[in-house]
């Protein structure tokens, strides 16, 4: 019915709890807190939790045709974000790690215009559908994980030899001793999912998508972790969306390949994801 994913820091290290002018959420959780140099931000979506998705957060009714609701709903949570990062003596410039929870995936190309505007250099970025939020009309959640500057201490922009994204983020940053890595689809941006992730149309009983998929994403994972001084052995937190459950064993057996030690590990079920046809997106955490 449900599944708990938590962090938490050793006995004697403690987080101080952030609070900034944005919306007070209505159920029982913190806005954010720091820890050290980093800064752990709720996921936020679009509502004053007083009456809703807000007016300005929404198009009003008389103008259906002039803007767009999840340009404004997106905005409005970003606005809000900018607020608790300051609080924490930090910026959306210093943001290392995004998740987006769309409730549409057509809304994505909208989302993702507000975006660019937040963003000098884009975050890595995981970006799912979701069957749901928790706040009636809204279309969009975002969680962000950020860290505080200060002298000696700066992200570092990771690139490899593995395809490169056509939406507005990076495929990693370094921060300290961790690796953020974007969540990777078996794709390689030109023609969907290659011949090399998917079986022959030829064979169809040769061989298995999730599978291969699988295996594709994690030989690119590889490169990704090797390029910021890491390694798949040194993966700290996994999380793992699934289009369809069914394909966990295939997924599964092709996991234990990759990982001696498995990481944690979080396995959901999404309403979908960005590539037509991609079954599986695979999001890590890794220290150097």
């Amino acid at each position: 019915m449900v599944e708990i994913d938590l962090i938490a820091t050793l006995p004697g290290t403690s987080g101080s709890v952030i609070t900034s002018d944005a919306p007070k959420p209505l159920a029982n959780y913190s806005e954010a807190m720091r820890v050290g140099d980093l800064v752990f931000a709720a996921g936020q979506l679009a509502s004053d939790f007083t009456t809703g998705v807000p007016a300005n957060a929404r198009r009003g009714e008389n103008f259906p045709f002039n803007g767009s609701d999840i340009q404004l709903q997106t905005e409005f949570i970003l606005k809000n974000l900018k607020l608790t990062f300051e609080a924490a003596g930090s910026s959306l410039d210093h943001v290392v790690k995004a998740q987006v929870f769309l409730t549409n995936l057509d809304h994505f190309a909208a989302f993702d215009q507000v975006w660019k505007q937040y963003f000098k250099v884009p975050p890595p970025r995981t970006t799912i559908g979701t069957t749901g939020l928790l706040v009636r009309d809204t279309l969009v959640e975002i969680d962000l994980i950020g860290y505080v500057p200060r002298l000696g201490l700066k992200h570092e922009v990771i690139k490899s030899g593995a395809p490169r994204p056509l939406a507005n983020y990076s495929e990693a940053f370094t921060i300290g001793d961790f690796v953020f890595a974007a969540g990777q689809i078996a794709s390689d941006y030109k023609t969907g999912v290659p011949p090399e992730a998917r079986k022959h149309a030829s064979f169809p009983f040769y061989g298995s998508d999730i599978k291969l998929q699988t295996r594709y994403i994690l030989n690119n994972l590889k490169q990704t972790f090797e390029a910021a001084g890491s390694s798949l052995d040194k993966v700290v937190k996994a999380q793992v969306f699934m289009t369809d459950l069914k394909n966990f064993c295939g997924f599964d057996e092709v996991w234990k390949e990759f990982f001696k030690v498995p990481p944690p590990r979080t396995t959901v079920g999404t309403s979908g994801l960005l590539v037509r046809d991609t079954l599986v997106e695979i999001d890590l955490i890794a220290t150097r």
